[in-house]
């Protein structure tokens, strides 16, 4: 039996957070439709074709943290602060070694698929790797703090972050991810 009081509840806690998602993935295909990133995208072949992939893995790796942290608060196992528990320590630092590494990856393998498709020549190794090496530092960062502040703060009002998490995650995720590829793609064009 269907109890519809909590249907209501998880739907009035969800349709904030998700209107906030809604305009954060407008904001984020703005700045992706922007002539500069436009222009990115034509000055380091390959940057459009790992896009999708880094956006997909912001989520992955750091929708498992906060289901993870969420998961410790609902079984007391975590207290809504930021401490140097061992159990959030270790959680972070998973998740920020993970979300670097897969983005680095993102950068070989966007590489790679490049470099063996006949007539598509990729932009350099080193400046792919160091692209997706820079925005993945930076998104792990802010997402990191997003997720666990969101997260501590939703539980601490009364909230499920169970029902936060995919969405924060999501918007986050979408809106750092491009701003910091875009940054990273000036920085790297700096260096390199």
């Amino acid at each position: 039996m269907v109890d519809w009081g909590d249907v209501w509840a998880i739907y009035r806690e969800s349709i904030p957070v998700l209107a906030v998602s809604l305009a954060g993935g407008i904001f984020a295909g703005g700045v992706l439709g922007s002539e500069a990133m436009r222009a990115n995208f034509r000055e380091y072949p390959g940057l459009l074709l790992l896009l999708p992939a880094f956006l997909a893995t912001r989520g992955n790796v750091y929708g498992a943290l906060g289901a993870r942290v969420s998961s410790g608060l609902h079984q007391g196992l975590l207290e809504p602060r930021f401490d140097d528990d061992r159990r959030l320590v270790a959680t972070v630092v998973a998740s920020f070694v993970n979300g670097i590494g897969i983005s680095v990856i993102v950068g070989v393998l966007a590489w790679a698929v490049l470099a063996v498709l006949p007539g598509r020549q990729p932009a350099p190794l080193a400046e792919l790797v160091g692209i997706t090496f820079l925005a993945g530092l930076l998104t792990s960062v802010v997402l990191i703090v997003g997720v666990l502040a969101l997260v501590f703060a939703a539980f601490k009002r009364g909230l499920d972050p169970d029902n936060l998490v995919g969405p924060i995650v999501t918007t986050l995720g979408d809106v750092f991810g491009v701003v910091f590829l875009y940054a990273a793609v000036a920085v790297v064009g700096l260096v390199l």
